[in-house]
C-alpha cells in the first residue's frame, strides 16, 4: 500500500478523497494554488504544496508542477478527483514516466473513451446499443446522413463534455450554421474542433452505470444512477437507484456497462452513461474515466467506499471485492451545492462565506469544500459541497434531503440552496416523472418568476426588526412625519447598514 499520496485537486473532492486516504493509513498531500492558500483542503490533509499562480493553467492544469509537487513531498501516487486533468491522457502518461502510479485508468483507456467516436465503436464492437449517429468533415454527408436518421439531431463535439459544443438541429437549414458553431467551441474548449451527429433521443433520460475494473479483463458494477435532472447539460440532483429502472432494465443495463469495461480492459472506477428513451430502450452516450460528482449516492446505498476500491486497484492491481458482494439497500439523493445564483440565469458567485452551517441530519451525508470564513475565488468551478439524503424507501431519502437542504447555511455568499429546495419539493420530482429537459421545460421559468417577485412582506419584517432592535426609530406618535427632524433616518435598511448580506436563503 502507498504511504503518501498526492491529491491533485482542490475543493470538496480533495477533502473527499484525503479522508479516505487517512481512515487507510495513507497520508495525503494537497497541492493549492495562490488563491487557495489556507483553504479547507489544505488545512485537512498532512501536508500542503504551494503550485503556482491562481490561474488554473498555471496551477491545477499545470501537470509539470504537480508532478514536482508529489516528487519533492516524497508521493508514491497520485489522484485526480475528478475535473482538472483527471482526463487527461497526457497527464496520466507524465505521472507513470516520472515513475509514480495514477490512480486511474491507463493513458490508453483515457485516450480512447475520451474520444466519443472512438468509445461508440468501442461500445458497438461489445455488443452495447449506441444512437445512430454518423461523423466526418464534409458538411454535406453529414446532411444527408441526418436526413437518413431523421431529424432532429444532436451536433457533438468528438472530444466534449459537459454539454460544450452541442447543438440540436431540427432541419437542414440549421446544420451548417451549427456545425460551424459548434467547431468553433469545441476547437475553444478542448483543442480540437472535430464534431460528430447523433440521432436526438426525445424525453430521454440520464442513467449512468457505475464500474469497476482491475485492468486485466476482469470487471463489475454497483448498479445505476438516476442522474436526469439536468441544466444545461449540468446535473443538479442524482439519485440511486433509478426510479425509471425495474430489474429486468437493471439486468441488461449493467450487462452491457460491465461488457464495455471488460471490453476495454478498463482500470479503476469508471462511469458508463446511457440514454433511456421513453419505451425502454437504451444507448451508450459516452464513459467518464474518472470519479463522478455523485459517487456519494452510490456508496450510500452500496456500502463500498470507491475512492477506497480505486486505491486499492492502483496498489494491488485487483478488485477490492465481487459481484456478490454488492447489496444495494435503500434510496439516496444528492444535491449539488453551488455558488451561483440561480435567480439570475445561475451567474457564479466570488467572495467570503462568512457563516456556513452544513446539516448534521442523521440520514445526511455532507461533502463540504467551504466552512466559515473560507474564500470561495472566482477562478474555479463554483461547488461548495455535496448534501446526501438516505433512507430506506426513495421516498424516505427525498425527505431527509429535503430536510438537510432546509438546514444548510450558507452566508455572505448567494447560493443555489433556495433552486435546490424548490426543485426537491417539485411534484414531478416527488414521482420521478422528469426527463434530461424537464427543468429548463418546465420548472426553471416558474421558479425564477417567484425568485426574482417582489417581497413586501420581507421588507415589512425586517423594518419592523430594525425599529424593535433599536435600529431605527420613526417619528413619536403623533408627530407631523414632515415636521420630523431630518437627522432621524428615514430608511431603516440604510441605518441598519452592514446587517444584510447575501446568501441568507
Amino acid at each position: 500500500m502507498f504511504r503518501r499520496v498526492l491529491v491533485a485537486n482542490r475543493g470538496e473532492i480533495a477533502c473527499r478523497v484525503a479522508q479516505t486516504l487517512q481512515e487507510m493509513g495513507v497520508r495525503p498531500v494537497a497541492v493549492f494554488s495562490e488563491a487557495d492558500r489556507g483553504a479547507l483542503h489544505t488545512r485537512v490533509m498532512d501536508e500542503a504544496v504551494e503550485i503556482g499562480p491562481a490561474e488554473p493553467r498555471a496551477s491545477y492544469l499545470n501537470a509539470d508542477a504537480l508532478i514536482a509537487a508529489a516528487k519533492r513531498a516524497g508521493c508514491e501516487a497520485v489522484h485526480p478527483g475528478y475535473g482538472f486533468l483527471s482526463e487527461n491522457a497526457a497527464f496520466a502518461e507524465a505521472v507513470e514516466a516520472a515513475g509514480l502510479v495514477f490512480i486511474g485508468p491507463t493513458p490508453e483507456q483515457i485516450r480512447a473513451m475520451g474520444d466519443k467516436r472512438a468509445a461508440r465503436a468501442l461500445a458497438a464492437e461489445a455488443g452495447v446499443p449506441v444512437v445512430p449517429g454518423a461523423e466526418g468533415g464534409d458538411g454535406e454527408a453529414l446532411a444527408r446522413a441526418a436526413e437518413a436518421m431523421g431529424w432532429p439531431v444532436v451536433v457533438k463535439a468528438a472530444l466534449g463534455g459537459g454539454g460544450k459544443g452541442m447543438k440540436v438541429v431540427a432541419d437542414r437549414a440549421a446544420l451548417a450554421e451549427a456545425l460551424e458553431s459548434a467547431g468553433r467551441v469545441a476547437a475553444a474548449a478542448f483543442g480540437d474542433a472535430a464534431l460528430y451527429l447523433e440521432k436526438r433521443v426525445e424525453r430521454a433520460r440520464h442513467v449512468e452505470v457505475q464500474v469497476l475494473g482491475d485492468g486485466r479483463g476482469a470487471a463489475i458494477h454497483l448498479i445505476e444512477r438516476e442522474c436526469s435532472l439536468q441544466r444545461r447539460h449540468q446535473k443538479v440532483i442524482e439519485e440511486c437507484p433509478s426510479p425509471a429502472v425495474d430489474d429486468a432494465l437493471r439486468e441488461r443495463m449493467t450487462a452491457a456497462a460491465v461488457a464495455l469495461a471488460r471490453r476495454v480492459r478498463y482500470r479503476g472506477a469508471g462511469t458508463i452513461e446511457f440514454l433511456l428513451a421513453p419505451d425502454g430502450a437504451f444507448y451508450f452516450l459516452e464513459m467518464n474515466t474518472r470519479l463522478q460528482v455523485e459517487h456519494p449516492v452510490t456508496e450510500m446505498v452500496t456500502g463500498h467506499d470507491l475512492v477506497r476500491a480505486q486505491v486499492r486497484i492502483a496498489a494491488e492491481g485487483r478488485l477490492p471485492f465481487a459481484q456478490h458482494d454488492v447489496v444495494p439497500r435503500g434510496h439516496a439523493f444528492e444535491a449539488r451545492v453551488y455558488a451561483e445564483d440561480a435567480a439570475r440565469g445561475f451567474l457564479p458567485q466570488a467572495g467570503e462565506a462568512v457563516r456556513v452551517r452544513w446539516p448534521r441530519q442523521p440520514f445526511a451525508r455532507v461533502d463540504a469544500g467551504v466552512e466559515s470564513a473560507d474564500a470561495v475565488p472566482v477562478h474555479y468551478d463554483p461547488i461548495l459541497g455535496k448534501i446526501t439524503g438516505f433512507g430506506a424507501t426513495r421516498d424516505q431519502a427525498l425527505f431527509h434531503l429535503t430536510a438537510a437542504l432546509d438546514e444548510a447555511r450558507l452566508h455572505g455568499i448567494v447560493t443555489n440552496l433556495p433552486f435546490l429546495r424548490a426543485l426537491a419539493r417539485a411534484p414531478e420530482v416527488r414521482r420521478g416523472a422528469f426527463d434530461t429537459e424537464w427543468i429548463e421545460r418546465e420548472f426553471l421559468a416558474a421558479f425564477a418568476a417567484v425568485a426574482t417577485a417582489p417581497a413586501p412582506e420581507l421588507a415589512v419584517a425586517a423594518a419592523a426588526l430594525a425599529e424593535a432592535l433599536g435600529v431605527w426609530q420613526g417619528p413619536a406618535a403623533g408627530t407631523d412625519v414632515a415636521a420630523a427632524p431630518t437627522a432621524t433616518p428615514a430608511d431603516a435598511f440604510r441605518a441598519a447598514g452592514r446587517w444584510r448580506q447575501p446568501g441568507l436563503a
